[in-house]
């Protein structure tokens, strides 16, 4: 192929891919946090300062300045850990822009009316729930009376339980969807597997072994984090194909862990690039998939 029909496939393949997006209603990232600046009306959780918050601010409209160019008209927010359970600023930005944005909060499990808080924020919008450990006692899940409630709770009421892990935590994830098989699960960040060392077979396999689970999704995101952290990311490739394989794409979503996706030497078109315009394995159903429908599912419905 030379240069000339190269640059005109790739602008027509882009083109589709943009058009079909605003017939649906444009694009999902499905993984972004927000902050204001500081400010006493939204107080820092014990252990954060306000120099810890960097970039200083995210708020709405800086992220609009990259997701609407891309024809991302939709996102789905996660509650940002400088406030870890006060959910208050995430839910002041869905309500302010109906439609437009999802959730995943945080609670904290060993409340005695974990159940209630998570209703109450379903009745807001709040889809899902993060939950992650501050070290690597994820054993500690396995023996959780709250975090069972949590589960159970999700199934229940057509909620996801988002986890924030590592790779050494799969097993414990695995034993959690046996034990609560009912429980859709979105793991974020493809478990992180790449981020300290190239994403090989062996480290790959314990979360494509979480397959087995109908109920578990994967988030293809952070792609800035993993492998070379290099766009356009293309060594991600071959770990996103054996998810496609693994998963099928409706098990699948794109995201870009925006503000962090941004950070200097990375940029938003880079990120939703590689599954939008890239990848020469995936369908375009598998794309409409990996980038609107998964999502949509989970979080706008």
């Amino acid at each position: 192929m030379n240069r000339r029909h190269f640059i005109a496939t790739t602008s027509t393949a882009l083109f589709a891919a943009r058009s079909q997006a605003a017939a649906a209603g444009g694009f999902i990232d499905a993984h972004v946090h927000v902050w204001p600046k500081h400010t006493p009306d939204f107080p820092l959780a014990e252990g954060f300062k306000p120099e810890d918050m960097q970039p200083p601010s995210f708020t709405p409209e800086q992220l609009f300045a990259h997701t609407k160019p891309e024809s991302v008209s939709r996102i789905v927010l996660i509650q940002m850990s400088y406030y870890r359970y006060d959910n208050s600023y995430m839910l002041k930005v869905m309500a302010d822009h109906p439609g437009v944005f999802g959730g995943v909060a945080i609670v904290d499990e060993s409340q005695a009316d974990v159940t209630a808080t998570m209703l109450k924020l379903k009745d807001k919008g709040v889809r899902g729930f993060r939950i992650y450990t501050s070290g690597s006692n994820y054993n500690a899940w396995l023996g959780s009376k709250g975090m069972d409630t949590m589960w159970t709770t999700a199934a229940a009421e057509g909620l996801a339980i988002c986890p924030l892990i590592n790779p050494e935590a799969l097993p414990f994830i695995d034993t959690m969807c046996g034990k609560h098989p009912d429980t859709t699960v979105v793991v974020d960040h493809f478990a992180r597997i790449g981020i300290k060392s190239p994403p090989t077979d062996d480290l790959l396999k314990p979360l494509l072994a979480l397959a087995k689970h109908p109920r578990v999704h994967v988030k293809t995101s952070a792609f800035y984090a993993l492998g070379k952290k290099q766009p356009p990311y293309t060594d991600l490739a071959p770990m996103i194909k054996s998810c496609v394989d693994a998963f099928g794409s409706s098990r699948l979503m794109w995201a870009s862990d925006c503000p962090f996706q941004v950070d200097p030497g990375h940029d938003y078109k880079s990120s939703i690039s590689l599954v939008r315009d890239g990848l020469d394995f995936l369908t375009p159903d598998d794309r409409t998939q990996m980038l609107r429908g998964t999502a949509e599912r989970i979080f706008f419905t």
